[in-house]
């Protein structure tokens, strides 16, 4: 799939550091230390921790270097331009090769644990055979296609769109993915006549000793084989009459996993469902069942719809080819984002980020039958800075569990032993009033897990996006239910029942808007256990357990006051484990005036006479300074 991507703008407050100037109003923002050691609580010291990322990768020595508004600090994103779906992942030669769409060509990042990305040039660019849209990447161990003089290589195979016509083409290179050379023999499989023909997934069919092609047509697939990745052979087709019609099926994988605990293996057919009314947006579906080499028949009955993730930022997600025997793990990752606001999003200079890399099992779930479980890598922990930690506790009405807690890139994990009428709320990316908040929340009784972002922070951007979405979720047979969640600047990702429901969405918050909540609404809950982990950037060498200011976060890139009104804007310093205190001055106090807000956590603005004012903020040694206009007008 392919889309255009639109341009937006957006304000930056500029920050000093020491005799630096750099830009940054958004970016990462971290868990509040409190050194209360209660009960309930566990304190933690802020001594600095040596980390160090796996070789060759370097963090980037710009201050600035990803910390715009709304940016991920462990999702990857494109440093600038737009990203959608994941294409040609493969492992070779100890790197992960993540290329994605690009207006129509591959972009293209590398990595050797999944979560420290380095950039590299565009790997395949449009030509005069079209737009390079998605497909897949394959090691050709055996030099079947004769592109590597009887070494091994890479291999992608990709759709090429031209004046409305989709073809499968493919491409190789001999410099582990740094170089590409397109067949001269494209397309290798030409169209004949259909309308939606693309993203081709290949696999290696060892029963049959042949690579198969799965592509999307439409509303099914068809499957192809080959002996050289050149030569295609139609083989059969599935799903006309099975699963989620709602609208033209994209982006598919084709892989076999083991059944949890069991001897039996079974095959897995994902696919996303593009944009459409009955889902309210774009989404996916996968099958469980067995493949022959030929064909996929399905396990289950042709109207069983099992969707892969209940919220609505989920999408084109695809396997990593040829990772390790001894790994032994099946890795995806999805798109972010949603065919109904593609590059719409507040977001500059870059649009749309990945999901976290989630490892995939099959397990048999009791009543229901296989299952496709998600599991954040193991990885991700490498990047946990100290934890916060609760002890078991019942929750009460009115009162909040996690008000001492505060971040917007974390990692949070809870259990609950909930009774058959419980209902909670936990929320994340909070103001503190209300207005701002972002909730998932649990009701026993209904066994359904929703995620409300009608007040997650900027929504206009899109009619529908103030909406609430939900999973049927229940607890165990003893009434326990886990909630593991990743929440990232502007993204947020819940796990539940240990990975088989799974929510994915975007969120537009306020870099401010750091608290978190947790209270009863009704029945008994008891919350057995939490952890809090601070979760470090994965681009610039910060440590959030630091107590050394690195930045300073001002809500609003700019505000208007009339003449003789009052205004609050918050601020924090970022990691939130240093002092947040600051000073506050004005560059024309005829305009404006400024001091600190009575609770320390921003400041009170007065307009005093029309005009404009630079307010500046500055910690108490000086040496970080960040700089927001007012704009002030008689009433």
């Amino acid at each position: 799939m392919n889309g255009v991507q639109r341009k937006s703008k957006s304000a930056l407050a500029a920050i000093v550091i020491g005799a630096a100037a750099v830009l940054a109003i958004g970016g990462a923002m971290w868990m509040s230390f409190n050194a209360d050691s209660s009960k309930g609580s566990a304190g933690k010291t802020n001594e600095e921790k040596a980390y160090t990322p796996p070789a060759p990768f370097r963090f980037n020595p710009i201050a600035n270097y990803y910390t715009e508004r709304y940016r991920p600090q462990y999702h990857l994103s494109v440093e600038s331009g737009n990203m959608s779906d994941p294409n040609g992942m493969v492992y070779y030669e100890g790197e992960y090769h993540q290329f994605y769409q690009n207006s129509g060509q591959w972009g293209h990042a590398v990595s050797q644990d999944l979560v420290h990305w380095e950039h590299l040039p565009v790997a395949l660019m449009r030509d005069e055979l079209g737009e390079i849209w998605s497909g897949s990447a394959v090691v050709d161990w055996n030099d079947t296609s004769s592109f590597f003089q009887g070494k091994s290589g890479l291999v992608a195979i990709f759709t090429h769109f031209q004046s409305g016509v989709q073809s499968q083409s493919i491409a190789y290179s001999n410099d582990r993915g740094r170089t590409w050379t397109k067949y001269e023999g494209n397309p290798v499989i030409p169209n004949s006549g259909m309308k939606d023909f693309r993203d081709p997934k290949v696999i290696w069919h060892e029963a049959s000793k042949r690579w198969v092609m799965v592509v999307s047509v439409d509303n099914h697939v068809k499957f192809y084989s080959s002996p050289n990745l050149r030569n295609w052979t139609e083989t059969g087709e599935f799903g006309i009459d099975q699963g989620s019609h709602a609208a033209v099926w994209e982006c598919p994988d084709l892989f076999e996993l083991p059944v949890d605990g069991t001897g039996n293996r079974k095959w897995v057919l994902t696919l996303s469902v593009g944009n459409n009314e009955t889902t309210k947006g774009s989404t996916a579906q996968y099958f469980i069942g067995e493949f022959d080499g030929k064909t996929f028949h399905n396990d289950n009955p042709a109207d069983t719809v099992l969707w892969t993730d209940y919220g609505k930022d989920f999408y084109a997600a695809v396997s990593y080819s040829d990772i390790p025997e001894k790994d032994g793990r099946r890795i995806w990752l999805g798109w972010m984002s949603n065919w109904r606001y593609p590059f719409t999003m507040p977001t500059d200079p870059w649009k749309g980020n990945m999901s976290v890399p989630r490892e995939l099992i099959l397990r048999d779930i009791p009543g229901e039958g296989i299952r496709l479980i998600q599991q954040p890598v193991k990885e991700l922990d490498s990047l946990r800075g100290t934890a916060l930690k609760l002890e078991a506790q019942q929750l009460a009405t009115n009162s909040n569990a996690f008000g001492k807690w505060r971040g917007t890139s974390y990692e949070l994990d809870t259990i609950f032993t909930v009774s058959a009428d419980a209902a909670f709320a936990l929320k994340v990316r909070t103001d503190g009033t209300g207005a701002e908040e972002t909730s998932i929340r649990y009701n026993a009784a209904a066994g359904t897990l929703t995620v409300d972002r009608s007040k997650s922070g900027i929504v206009s951007f899109e009619p529908g996006f103030a909406e609430s979405f939900a999973a049927p979720v229940k607890p165990s047979a003893d009434g326990r239910l886990s909630l593991r969640i990743y929440v990232d600047e502007a993204t947020l990702e819940v796990f539940a029942e240990d990975g088989e429901k799974v929510l994915s969405t975007i969120v537009f918050p306020e870099p401010t808007s750091n608290g978190l909540s947790l209270e009863l609404e009704q029945g008994s809950v008891k919350l057995d256990g939490a952890s809090f982990y601070p979760m470090r950037s994965v681009w610039r060498d910060e440590n959030p357990d630091s107590s050394v200011p690195s930045r300073i976060l001002i809500g609003k890139e700019s505000v208007d006051v009339a003449v003789g009104a009052h205004i609050t804007v918050k601020s924090s310093v970022l990691p939130l484990a240093a002092p947040q205190q600051l000073e506050w001055t004005s560059s024309d106090v005829s305009v404006a005036k400024v001091k600190r807000a009575a609770d320390g956590s921003g400041a009170d603005i007065s307009g005093v006479g029309a005009g404009q004012a630079d307010l500046i903020a500055k910690t108490p040694d000086g040496k970080i300074t960040a700089t927001m206009s007012v704009f002030v007008y008689e009433p």
